[in-house]
């Protein structure tokens, strides 16, 4: 798989191989990356204890999953503000394998907006990860270039060099890519 796919409302997910997906840890079995990205997610959490504060949200996810989430996001939440946080199927990060969305330990956890602030564990988190290959995917302020609100839980694996220069520039995917 090309760690580097961009996927967006622009650039449909085409899958061209089959995916490698493996459990991101044995805790949640159903939350499952692309090897490669689960293996870097492992030692990042590793790095931290992790795992004791920080959930596993969402990864990898089929077509029809992610039709699922988006009608019922409109049912429930509305058109706009679906169109702010949900992909369109076909055009979402989770269907590539490389994308995960993290969130704060706590009892009630949003499977849409989960917590992962800017303190504590989950900005260690954010400050760890392009050194493992992940990039924070809709930065503040870029929602004009990703098509996508902010969303401080979403995190997609390009590897290492691309992570760190990516973070470094305080470039989005889109620009660093076109």
């Amino acid at each position: 798989m090309n760690n580097l796919i961009l996927v967006n409302g622009c650039h449909p997910y085409l899958p061209s191989a089959e995916l490698n997906l493996i459990p991101v840890h044995k805790n949640y079995p159903n939350v499952l990356l692309e090897r490669e990205a689960s293996l870097a997610l492992t030692r990042l959490m590793d790095q931290l204890d992790g795992w004791r504060f920080i959930v596993p949200v969402s990864g990898w996810r089929s077509q029809e999953e992610q039709q699922r989430i988006w009608d019922e996001s409109i049912r429930d939440n509305g058109q706009k503000f679906t169109q702010q946080f949900v992909a369109l199927p076909g055009h979402s990060e989770h269907q590539t394998g490389l994308a995960i969305d993290l969130g704060l330990l706590q009892a009630k956890i949003d499977f849409i907006c989960p917590a992962f602030p800017h303190e504590g564990i989950c900005q260690k988190f954010r400050e760890l990860a392009p050194a493992y290959g992940f990039i924070e995917r809709y930065p503040k302020d870029k929602e004009k270039i990703t098509g996508i609100a902010y969303e401080p839980w979403h995190f997609r694996y390009v590897g290492v060099p691309h992570a760190e220069i990516i973070a470094k520039s305080g470039l989005t995917l889109e620009e660093y890519l076109l």
